[in-house]
Parts: structure tokens; C-alpha cells; sequence
């Protein structure tokens, strides 16, 4: 997907669909435990999923963690998933401008923010290996 160009991160850039934890995300579901929500990371991921594309995905499958300190000293964890897709149409949200459905090699001719190709040729890879195998 293209980021809009009037967002403020990375405008105008190609990314895949993500978003951060949202409280009304498991906090009016029973809790799990004492003050604690399962699978709150894969109802975030699905939902952020379903609003910026329209698209529904079958299993989460964890891919990698990624760590930083924002400029203003706020730590941030990212945790990366991949997903095969299941149904629905593309129907972008506001914040994205346009998408293509591309290959690893054919993502190296986008204007990716940093991190992503190195994403999507880890997902290619492990995909492979699955169909090898």
C-alpha cells in the first residue's frame, strides 16, 4: 500500500497493513485472566488489516520483532506477521493512496519504507521452504 502524502511518517511511501494495539481491541471482552486479554495482538492485526485494505486473512504467522527509541525517546516494539489471503476486495482507507500485489522481486521497484523489503523476502523465503518441503 502508498501511504497518503499528507501523512506525517513516511508519506508517499509503500508499506504492507499495521497499526498499533487499540484498547476497545480486548478490553470489552471477558479477560483472560486477572486483567489480561489472549490473542489481543491478532484481533489488532485483523483489525487494522479489515480497515485500511477490506481484506480478511487466514492464520497469523509470526515473522519478526523489531525494537527502536523513537526520536523523542519512546521505545517501540513492532512485532511482524504474515498472513495468506482469504477474501474480500481492496478498498483502501484514507490513509493509503494505492496498492499492487507485487513479488519480492518485484518490490525491490518500489519506494519501500526501510525494513519492509527485507520483510517480505524473509516471508518469500519461509514460503518456499514451506512448498519445498
Amino acid at each position: 500500500m502508498r501511504r497518503s502524502l499528507n501523512k506525517k511518517a513516511f508519506p508517499g511511501k509503500w508499506t504492507v497493513p499495521g497499526g498499533g494495539l487499540e484498547t476497545d481491541d480486548y478490553i470489552n471482552l471477558p479477560a483472560s485472566g486477572a486483567g489480561q486479554w489472549y490473542n489481543a495482538i491478532e484481533k489488532s492485526l485483523r483489525r487494522e488489516i479489515r480497515e485500511e485494505t477490506g481484506l480478511e486473512v487466514d492464520a497469523l504467522n509470526y515473522l519478526v520483532d523489531i525494537a527502536f527509541i523513537r526520536p523523542d525517546g519512546i521505545p517501540v516494539v513492532i512485532l511482524s506477521y504474515y498472513a495468506k489471503y482469504k477474501s474480500g476486495e481492496v478498498k483502501l482507507d484514507e490513509d493509503n493512496i494505492d496498492y499492487a500485489w507485487v513479488s519480492s522481486g518485484e518490490a525491490k521497484n518500489y519506494d519501500l519504507i526501510d525494513g519492509i523489503l527485507g520483510e517480505i523476502e524473509m516471508t518469500d523465503n519461509i514460503l518456499k521452504s514451506i512448498s519445498d518441503a
